[in-house]
């Protein structure tokens, strides 16, 4: 059988020959019992896994030719040969069945495998070490070194006189009278400050600013800011158009604040300023009482 095997074409060439033997025998059934010759035994042929192939051949070829000259030849039928009935029988088992939807739901799962999450990470912003407390001295409270007065940011809406002197707020009961300062007089101001002192020190700008404020409290000049500085030949930015031109700097706005909240860098019966070097008209230096000098402008009682 492992030559079979092995080889399906010599298989195929002794089923032929069997088939043969069996169509000889058919028709020619008297042979083989007259003589009792040439009959192949099942006992050779169920051994024919044993034997060799070339033996098998020249007892078929032999047959085959006493066949031929002798009609009383008669071979048996063979039903059963090793062909027909071969002695090892494979078997090969399929099994089916029905899949249900449970056993490919068990199938898909088994497929999937698990992932496991990336774990979040959170960020956080680590807060800035605060700061350390001040250290308080063992005695008691910490003395403060005396400085300059702090300057007020935005200068007072009214002002209070006297007959003599602009008053600050704490002196208001001893006024006389008092002026509401109004945004436009504010911004006249600054640009009379600007303009006849841009080139001036601070103080020598804190000095316009305050002699204009003495003309609106003397009862020799106009009543409002507005009408002091436009008076007619008092101020030479006005006369010359320089006074519309001006733009305010920080220096001059923060003058004017310093005039309106009481700093002064002239006396209250300070009303005239000139300069000397640029000054065409003389008559306020002749008349008038020299009461200080500051950068080019000497300032007169």
């Amino acid at each position: 059988m492992l030559i079979f095997k092995q080889s399906r074409y010599i298989a195929l060439l002794v089923g032929v020959i069997l088939v043969s033997f069996s169509a000889i025998s058919l028709m020619n059934p008297e042979g083989s019992a007259a003589t009792g010759e040439n009959v192949i035994e099942m006992g050779k042929l169920n051994s024919a896994s044993h034997q060799s192939v070339e033996q098998l051949i020249p007892q078929a070829a032999s047959v085959l030719h006493r066949t031929s000259h002798s009609t009383e030849m008669m071979i048996t039928p063979m039903l059963y040969t090793t062909a027909a009935k071969p002695a090892h029988t494979w078997t090969r088992t399929v099994s089916a069945g029905w899949l249900s939807p449970e056993k490919l739901q068990l199938k898909d799962a088994a497929k999937k495998t698990s992932i496991p999450a990336k774990p979040k990470v959170t960020v956080v912003k680590a807060s800035p070490p605060a700061a350390p407390a001040p250290k308080i001295a063992a005695t008691g409270t910490k003395s403060v070194k005396p400085g300059k007065a702090v300057t007020q940011q935005h200068p007072p809406a009214t002002l209070f006189f006297s007959r003599t002197k602009l008053l600050p707020k704490e002196q208001q009961a001893e006024a006389t009278w008092s002026y509401a300062v109004s945004g436009e007089d504010l911004h006249l101001l600054q640009k009379i400050v600007m303009a006849e002192a841009e080139g001036e020190p601070y103080k020598g700008k804190v000095a316009v600013a305050n002699v204009v404020l003495n003309r609106l409290r003397s009862a020799n000049f106009p009543d409002t800011i507005r009408e002091v500085i436009y008076q007619k030949r008092q101020f030479s930015p006005v006369a010359n158009g320089r006074l519309k031109r001006v733009k305010p700097n920080a220096d001059s706005i923060k003058a004017v604040n310093a005039a309106l909240m009481g700093v002064k860098e002239v006396t209250d019966d300070t009303y005239f300023f000139l300069s000397l070097t640029l000054a065409q008209d003389l008559t306020v230096h002749h008349s008038r009482t020299l009461a200080k000098t500051i950068g080019n402008h000497t300032f007169y009682k």
